[in-house]
């Protein structure tokens, strides 16, 4: 009896100290989990603005690691190896294998160009366009007779239509023009009067830029918009008399900063803290385009993938917001801005920028807050969650 009793004592005394073994070791998981959901990165939607030589090609990349892809950069047996070159930087640098979603905005040789070379480099998994070219063309008309059915065969193949929705998780993402139709119903909090309208002066422009291809996408309360190359009559339709817009925290693109486009009407009205714009060394950052850019209301900062020699010193930005550079540096930068030459085969060739490129990248985060980096300098900024949406 003695022996029973006393045995069965010893038991409950090793089940109590095994029990508060147990309890310590849970204390202690839990604390690090706490530490770790505390010290843990917020996901955030990526934004990889790349350098195809004032061409263009914007990768974005989900939380959910999907991906979105607008335009390939140039065409040229040189330029389409290089830049497609470059955007695969850009998927691996974002741990991709894959695109989800593949946007040509409209069928010119400096957002298409690269789209076969691309293709053949990683799979492509929906190719989306605004439809036939209308602006003919033997290097459009060929690629879209020859090459482009083969590289879509196997994919989906999508013409978008304003207000559709391209799916991707944790975003809406909306196509706002395509085909020179704009959206006729504002986005959700958008469709206020747009005092800019009264004094719109129209523009000139090709046939194909108008057709371009533009979306609109909410990560939380983050907003960003690319309209590809639409020119300034289409910015009116879409932004006038009222704003189907609303305000943005980042513009993408802006047409290269060619003055055919980003009227005050939408640029102005879309109130951007922050511009990106995809100029060249000699194409776009035009005067009256950076005149318009740097009064935008509520501005804070453009940053752009190169110095442009029609900008001057007089309308560039600090060397800091600049991703890149030439291949043989110029002693110096002229103040004034430079005239565009005569185009033809005449034309003296802009600085060459054929070697290492360098993107800027947004990080976004679903409560507005977002930081831009130049991964040239490694210069980055952060821009704060705004109290509320001008």
């Amino acid at each position: 009896m003695y022996l029973t009793e006393c045995g069965g004592a010893r038991i409950i005394l090793v089940i109590m100290r095994l029990f508060k073994i147990v309890a310590i070791a849970a204390g202690f998981c839990l604390q690090a989990v706490i530490a770790t959901a505390q010290t843990r990165t917020p996901a955030t939607l990526d934004i990889y603005v790349i350098d195809v030589e004032g061409g263009n090609a914007t990768l974005f990349v989900t939380p959910a690691h999907e991906s979105l892809l607008m335009d390939t950069g140039n065409a040229g047996a040189v330029a389409a190896v290089r830049d497609a070159g470059r955007i695969l930087d850009a998927t691996k640098d974002a741990g991709l294998d894959h695109l989800d979603h593949v946007i040509i905005t409209h069928w010119h040789g400096d957002h298409f160009g690269g789209l076969a070379e691309l293709a053949s480099k990683i799979t492509i998994k929906e190719f989306i366009d605004h439809g036939p070219n209308v602006q003919p063309g033997e290097l459009a008309d060929t690629f879209l007779k020859t090459t482009y059915p083969q590289l879509y065969a196997k994919a989906k193949h999508t013409v978008a239509k304003p207000s559709d929705r391209i799916p991707m998780t944790g975003l809406d993402v909306r196509v706002v023009a395509s085909a020179g139709e704009t959206i006729k119903t504002p986005l959700p909090g958008a469709g206020k009067p747009n005092p800019y309208c009264a004094n719109f002066k129209p523009g000139e422009n090709n046939a194909e830029d108008p057709q371009s291809v533009g979306i609109h996408i909410a990560f939380g309360k983050f907003r960003t918009v690319h309209l590809g190359d639409l020119t300034k009559n289409k910015e009116f339709q879409l932004m006038c008399p009222s704003n189907r817009i609303g305000t943005v925290d980042v513009l993408l693109g802006l047409h290269h900063g060619q003055s055919s486009s980003n009227s005050e009407v939408a640029v102005y009205a879309m109130h951007p803290r922050v511009a990106i714009m995809n100029d060249g060394t000699r194409k776009g950052g035009e005067p009256d385009v950076m005149k318009t850019v740097h009064s935008s209301p509520g501005l804070e900062d453009l940053w752009q993938m190169h110095f442009s020699l029609l900008s001057g010193q007089e309308y560039s930005v600090p060397g800091m917001f600049i991703a890149n550079t030439v291949d043989d540096p110029q002693p110096a930068m002229p103040i004034a801005p430079l005239p565009p030459p005569q185009p033809g085969p005449g034309a003296p060739p802009a600085p060459v920028h054929n070697g290492a490129a360098h993107w800027i990248k947004v990080s976004a985060q679903a409560d507005g807050s977002f930081t831009v980096t130049n991964t040239r300098n490694g210069f980055s900024k952060t821009y704060p969650t705004l109290s509320a949406r001008p």
